[in-house]
């Protein structure tokens, strides 16, 4: 179920990623598949992460007619990276996750255009002013999208189910045996 809830989720992240600048361009700045990408990743499964991490980049780059390959690795790149520091971190705290979010997020740009460059491909716009904008919105819409992926969790409805159908607390009977007291 979770497998098929990462893939809906980055089929829409992509179709949202390809059409959304052309309706809003501040939208441009928000990495949607980048953040399923991140999310699947804290998963805790690298396979499944690098997966999902190369389908989004090729995808993205397929449709943007750009470099082809350079979202690509980037996003393989990320996916690897955080998928192994979510196995040895706790990251299950929605505060935690925020900064893994943005710093994959800068990580992301910083290969993204060293692929250009490397390459010897002219980049449109200014790396730094992009890298700022893309942070801060990817870092404002990511940690949104977690939280409401997180509350379609099988685990989390398993512990709301398990939290409506929990017993009353019983009262403290007192123990009729006294150990060390005399009466």
């Amino acid at each position: 179920m979770e497998q098929v809830k990462i893939t809906v989720a980055l089929i829409i992240a992509v179709v949202l990623q390809w059409t959304l600048r052309n309706v809003f361009p501040p939208f441009a700045f928000v990495d949607f598949p980048l953040i399923i990408v991140v999310y699947a990743a804290l998963q805790r499964n690298s396979i499944k992460a690098i997966f999902f991490g190369t389908i989004a980049g090729i995808a993205v780059d397929a449709l943007s007619g750009g470099l082809l390959g350079a979202n690509g690795f980037s996003k393989t790149l990320i996916a690897y990276v955080v998928s192994e520091i979510a196995r040895r971190v706790y990251l299950d705290n929605l505060l935690l996750r925020i900064p893994v979010i943005a710093g994959a997020c800068l990580l992301d740009d910083l290969v993204y255009y060293g692929m250009h460059k490397l390459l010897g491909q002219e980049l449109v716009s200014p790396l730094f002013v992009t890298m700022s904008y893309t942070l801060i919105g990817t870092t404002i819409a990511g940690t949104i999208i977690v939280l409401f992926l997180d509350s379609f969790s099988s685990e989390s409805l398993k512990r709301q189910k398990r939290d409506f159908f929990a017993p009353r607390r019983q009262t403290r009977r007192r123990n009729p045996i006294r150990l060390g007291k005399k009466s």
